[in-house]
């Protein structure tokens, strides 16, 4: 599972391409034009980019200019009805790292993101092991003791946030920004019920692995020490 940023100005094949990243378990959030793409890439955090080439106003091109002199490292995969050898130069000479010609098969479209994943900073890099609890991201698996444990996929999506930021203390408000990304119809009420049920789910009792800090927000534990040492208050 990635969390996706898709900039694509064509509302239906934005919305046809969300809806089959989405069936495969990736978090896609879809920005219309270069702009709004670059001011979600400075709030939220993403795995990977999907840009289409051709847009009103701020071109892909300058989008991904722009972004790479920013500092940005993300992955970008290109999107653009072009198909000259020249125009596939200047895309990748500006930053890409992969290119795909309208119109593709949505099988190609997810064969090249798994290969952007593979690379060594990618998001399916490694399993992640806090205590006995394993998270395995290229099967979307969790184990605790060994065994199997079955987690609803945005339960899923939360615990492996905070696995990948251990004995960080985040607010209910990030956590909606990172992990819920442009859902209008949630609140901290759903994040708190999201909480409970992964204390549930994995059988961990309030204060032990994750915990609840006093008007701060939420973490998970890896370090007992660190978390002794650092005066924070745990309901």
């Amino acid at each position: 599972m990635a969390k996706i940023l898709l900039v694509e100005d064509d509302a239906t094949l934005a919305e046809v391409t969300r809806f089959g990243l989405q069936a495969q378990g990736h978090m896609v959030q879809v920005a219309s034009d270069g702009r709004q793409a670059l001011d979600n890439l400075v709030i939220n955090k993403y795995d990977l980019i999907i840009l289409d080439w051709m847009m009103p106003g701020m071109t892909g091109l300058e989008v991904l200019t722009s972004y790479r002199q920013s500092g940005g490292k993300l992955p970008v995969l290109m999107l653009t009805a072009k198909t000259l050898l020249e125009d596939k130069e200047r895309g990748l000479d500006a930053g890409a790292d992969d290119y795909l010609t309208k119109p593709f098969e949505h099988r190609e479209l997810q064969a090249r993101i798994r290969a952007l994943l593979r690379r060594p900073s990618s998001l399916a890099s490694s399993v992640l092991e806090v205590a006995d609890i394993c998270l395995d991201p290229a099967s979307c698996t969790v184990t605790k003791g060994g065994k199997e444990v079955k987690l609803r996929p945005k339960v899923y999506s939360l615990l492996e946030f905070l696995m990948r930021h251990p004995n960080q203390v985040y607010s209910a408000d990030a956590i909606l920004e990172r992990v819920w990304l442009d859902d209008a119809m949630v609140s901290t009420d759903t994040v708190r019920a999201h909480f409970k049920l992964l204390r549930k789910s994995l059988g961990l009792k309030e204060g032990s692995l994750v915990r609840t800090v006093r008007n701060r927000g939420y973490m998970l534990v890896s370090d007992e020490k660190a978390a002794a040492l650092s005066g924070m208050e745990f309901e």
